[in-house]
């Protein structure tokens, strides 16, 4: 009997070990758990501020989205106001243009080398009655080689465009005893007629020397002449110059003729004869290619 008491006292002492050996156990684990738990709610909250914080940041982006679309709405409105008021001015300043623009007629080019002082009165024989039709009328003076007194003297005038051709290519006359003198003459015409047709652009183009002088009805005259050769397109040139205009001649002043001659300087010619004749110019004796 006695030894069933201590045996079984050992077995409660035994039993009770083990139970306080499970409730240290689940205490440690309750523990474990705990602390996993807290640190997934403090995980959690993190992300909800976090979460939080990105959705404030959306919220306010978001706003300035809005704030930059009406700002880009207002520019657009205003970029089209601007628009259309450039567009009316840019309307408006080609219409004051379109009513003052004059197209002209012809230029006017005098053909010169040396001669200063024949220069100088044949420009202000032009400008004389040049000056009320300078718009329908441009001026030029072209001038072969590099004599310094007819540069100065042509740079003298501002009613004119100066144009020089300095031609320093050797020339190579085809017959022996010919003059260089005429290859000169061809180069530069052709020269000067390619700058006024071609660069410039001009319908029409007067031909002048550097020792004429003109009269009051000279512009009167080819602005007239001018619809005449656009409308008959067999006319090569129009002439200013009669070699049989004095005064014991002509019985009607306003007789205009017609002639196979090709006249002397003073003429009118048009881009499109020009377009014909500039490439098969000759090298010398240009007007035999005329006349």
């Amino acid at each position: 009997m006695v030894r069933w008491s201590c045996d079984f006292r050992y077995l409660l002492l035994v039993v009770a070990v083990a139970f306080i050996y499970i409730q240290m156990r689940l205490f440690a684990t309750q523990s474990e758990y705990a602390d996993r738990l807290a640190a997934a709610i403090e995980s959690e909250n993190r992300c909800t501020s976090q979460m939080r914080l990105l959705i404030d940041e959306i919220s306010m982006q978001r706003g300035r989205i809005l704030d930059l679309e009406e700002k880009r709405k207002l520019q657009d409105h205003e970029c089209r106001q601007l628009r259309a008021l450039i567009e009316d001015l840019q309307r408006k300043g080609l219409e004051k243009i379109t009513d003052k623009e004059q197209v002209p007629v012809a230029a006017v080019v005098v053909m010169a080398c040396n001669r200063a002082d024949y220069l100088e009165k044949t420009v202000k024989s032009i400008l004389k009655y040049q000056r009320s039709v300078a718009s329908k009328y441009p001026l030029f003076v072209s001038q072969d080689g590099e004599d310094p007194d007819v540069k100065s003297k042509a740079l003298s005038y501002n009613q004119l465009t100066y144009m020089q051709h300095l031609d320093y290519e050797r020339v190579h006359t085809e017959r022996p005893g010919e003059l260089i003198a005429y290859y000169k003459i061809a180069r530069h015409y052709k020269w000067a007629l390619d700058q006024l047709f071609s660069k410039h652009n001009f319908d029409r183009v007067i031909i002048l020397e550097d020792d004429m002088e003109i009269a009051a009805d000279f512009f009167d005259y080819f602005e007239a002449a001018a619809t005449i050769l656009d409308n008959d397109k067999s006319i090569m040139a129009v002439s200013s110059w009669n070699d049989n205009g004095q005064k014991q001649f002509v019985q009607d002043p306003y007789a205009l003729y017609r002639s196979d001659f090709f006249p002397g300087l003073g003429w009118m010619l048009s881009k499109s004869t020009w377009d014909e004749l500039s490439p098969k110019w000759p090298k010398a004796y240009p007007f035999s290619l005329l006349g």
